[in-house]
């Protein structure tokens, strides 16, 4: 399981002496331990994606809000912090790949209209979490329901 994965990489990088990813690893296991002791259950590896989704998310626009803001350093650190939760996340598909998953999943469903995006996005979000950016996802199904 991935969580067993990356509480094996918390030891190499304690026992390697990374702080930086240690660090990062840290912010990884309390965001899943947070998630689990919330909803009381045990997280599979869809769930644990779904959170390391999320951090990348909320990173992202912290990254964005630092550059407006000047504050290249901070902006620095965040990307660091990025690419370490990504090496957790499966290969990001390309947008041909993300095109044909929409294309499939508005035939599965049979949608024709953007009333019909909620069906669409329940479909994509299982097979694409954690490997695209789900916001941007969801402007192109928009897109291709003529919203």
């Amino acid at each position: 399981m991935l969580k067993q994965q990356i509480q094996a990489d918390m030891k190499s990088a304690m026992k390697a002496g990374d702080k930086d990813r240690l660090a990062v690893i840290r912010l990884i296991m309390a965001a899943i331990k947070q998630r689990e002791v919330d909803e009381r259950i045990e997280l599979d590896d869809a769930q644990v994606l779904a959170v390391l989704d999320k951090m990348v998310k909320q990173r992202r626009d912290s990254i964005d809000q630092y550059t407006q803001a000047g504050r290249d350093d901070l902006a620095n650190g965040e990307r660091a912090e990025v690419e370490i939760i990504q090496t957790y996340l499966p290969a990001q598909l390309t947008e041909a790949e993300i095109a044909a998953c929409i294309d499939e999943a508005v035939e599965t469903t049979g949608a024709a209209a953007v009333s019909d995006m909620g069906k669409v996005m329940g479909v994509l979000r299982p097979k694409i979490q954690g490997r695209a950016d789900m916001g941007a996802v969801s402007a192109l199904v928009k897109q291709r329901l003529g919203g």
